[in-house]
């Protein structure tokens, strides 16, 4: 049950997966996600209320939003691991087990915004940017469930930030053969050390960027779409390293690679286009004023 990482010299030793409360085991994944949500509804509300808006809306909006982001994770895992999950339906309710994937999550969180703004007559663009920073937040913390699952890593490395861990405590379908070629022995237990892919995602700077050039921006919709074009650009050179990859049929490319791929370009597009063109849009994106407090 530990986890080292050698060319650091840490060792972190009997870190379980979860815990027990009461006769029943909490998965720390669970409660990370969770800390995610909260610390993710209190930036929004602070951020909304800097703005000028009315927070509450929010706080009303996240109580649907992070139920259809979780189901959209959820589903988007299961349409590309369905033969996981073909043959025992009812599994595909077990989230308990892991499979939450997270483009699946901010694609309903886009649709779920869109929808909501249109309801409420409120201004998508500006909800948008209000919550960037809180998806941002929320994919550096939630990482970090990854960790304490052993999942989401890359191939074997040796490199400065190598994490090893216990081949037992993996998937065995996440060990490769170079792993296996590279397998170490230490006090009867044999490790895999690999890419902490996790952790490459978690340590990212986009979020204090975002942070500073918000009141710097030059349109409503801009920050989310640097969140969108980092966060694609990230995915691209991580989503390569990982060896849980979810493939496209047919094609044979891991679906999440390839999404970021279009991401960087679209998003490049419209950042470039709107920064030449921010007042006529700007225009169209406050027609409706934002609810004041």
């Amino acid at each position: 049950m530990d986890i080292q990482f050698p060319n650091l010299h840490i060792n972190i030793e009997n870190l379980p997966k979860s815990f027990n409360f009461f006769g029943v085991d909490i998965a720390f994944y669970g409660c990370i996600i969770a800390l995610g949500m909260i610390l993710g509804i209190a930036l929004v509300c602070y951020i909304a209320k800097t703005s000028g808006q009315d927070y509450n809306e929010y706080i009303d909006f996240a109580l649907y939003a992070i139920i259809f982001s979780v189901i959209g994770a959820r589903l988007y895992y299961v349409l590309f691991s369905w033969d996981m999950y073909k043959d025992n339906l009812l599994e595909i309710l077990n989230i308990r087990e892991g499979g939450l994937a997270i483009y699946g999550g901010v694609i309903a969180a886009v649709l779920t915004v869109i929808i909501a703004a249109k309801v409420k007559h409120l201004s998508a663009p500006q909800i948008f940017d209000t919550i960037a920073l809180a998806l941002l937040n929320g994919q550096m913390l939630g990482r970090w469930g990854n960790f304490f699952n052993r999942e989401a890593f890359g191939e074997y490395t040796d490199s400065l930030f190598a994490m090893r861990l216990p081949i037992d405590a993996v998937r065995s379908s996440d060990v490769t053969e170079q792993m296996r070629m590279h397998i170490q022995s230490i006090g009867g237990v044999e490790y895999i050390q690999v890419h902490p892919t996790f952790l490459y995602e978690s340590l990212c700077a986009l979020l204090i960027i975002l942070f500073v050039y918000r009141k710097h921006k030059k349109y409503e919709g801009e920050l989310f779409l640097l969140y969108m074009f980092g966060y694609g650009l990230g995915r691209v050179w991580i989503e390569g390293l990982r060896t849980d990859q979810l493939i496209l049929p047919v094609v044979g490319l891991p679906v999440s690679q390839l999404l970021a791929g279009v991401l960087v370009v679209v998003m490049g597009i419209l950042i470039v286009y709107l920064r030449k063109h921010h007042s006529r849009y700007a225009m169209l994106a406050l027609k409706t004023e934002p609810v004041k407090e």
